[in-house]
């Protein structure tokens, strides 16, 4: 099962009838037995978005694994998102504050108390996208990526490790 084998739900997603606990219960997402705060952010809120359909729509989503891990920061120093997106990410690198206010108030003080996200963003094994590659690629959280590179150029508090949802076969 790849991102075109859900182009119907997500016809149903983007009418606005569907819920997120109505899109999780489809019997075509049954197999896959991922976390929701992955079947949310991966494929009800991105599973359509053309940059990120040229970049992961050809995975077999049924082979990729979820896991809570915790990632130390030097491993976001340089860390990729997708070539659709390149540069996105040292976009909001450039005014980390700015970012983290134009998001509820909670997302701040998380920043300011803990030194890291509020909820883990979606990094991908490479070797799924490309067998020849290694390392981990950002898939959904480009924004939180770049305020943590942010914080850490701009010396603001930033935590020496983060968790995050790590997919891999």
């Amino acid at each position: 099962m790849n991102l075109n084998d859900l182009s119907s739900l997500m016809e149903r997603r983007q009418d606005g009838g569907l819920s997120f606990e109505r899109f999780r219960a489809d019997p075509v997402l049954a197999g896959l037995q991922w976390p929701d705060d992955v079947l949310r952010d991966f494929l009800f809120e991105h599973g359509d978005h053309s940059p990120f359909v040229d970049d992961y729509g050809h995975l077999d989503l049924s082979a990729i694994t979820w896991t809570l891990e915790t990632i130390p920061t030097a491993d976001f120093y340089t860390m990729p998102t997708g070539e659709s997106e390149a540069g996105l990410i040292e976009h909001f690198a450039q005014h980390p504050v700015y970012w983290v206010t134009v998001r509820p108030p909670g997302v701040g003080r998380h920043w300011e108390e803990h030194g890291t996200w509020l909820r883990p963003p979606l990094l991908i094994d490479r070797r799924l996208l490309n067998l020849g590659s290694s390392g981990l690629q950002v898939l959904e959280g480009r924004t939180r990526v770049g305020v943590l590179r942010g914080r850490l150029r701009e010396q603001l508090h930033a935590a020496p490790e983060h968790q995050t949802w790590v997919g891999r076969s």
